[in-house]
């Protein structure tokens, strides 16, 4: 399953974005956003997230997933359109000349640190 090799890497880009200067701080919250078409199950992620982020200055922090839909767009006519099908034709035109707009995201969209110390919250 790829999603351990996911929740590695967020819980690597959450750490490193602690700064150095912030002595016992912690990962309070990560948003991602995924794509509809990423590939990714969401409960599958939240799973390997909570078990390796285990001993780590992100254990305990709050995942949360926002997922955006496919978005697709006709080259021959311009229309866009929300797919909630794996039907790649365009609604107006009928047309199969169509690219992605959105729907492969797979973006750290904020990390969210606490300073033990003080409780304060920084966003990056």
């Amino acid at each position: 399953m790829h999603e351990m090799g996911i929740a590695l890497e967020v819980i690597r880009i959450a750490n490193d974005s602690i700064p150095d200067e912030l002595s016992g701080a912690r990962i309070a919250k990560i948003n991602l956003k995924i794509g509809k078409m990423a590939a990714v199950v969401a409960d599958s992620l939240r799973f390997c997230f909570e078990i390796a982020s285990k001993d780590t200055p992100a254990e305990g922090a709050e995942l949360v997933i926002e997922e955006i839909p496919l978005q697709l767009r006709c080259r021959d006519c311009g229309t866009q359109w929300t797919a909630r099908e794996p039907v790649f034709v365009c609604p107006d035109c009928k047309g199969s000349s169509v690219e992605m707009v959105s729907g492969r995201e797979l973006d750290i969209n904020t990390i969210e640190i606490v300073e033990e110390d003080s409780h304060a919250t920084q966003s990056g």
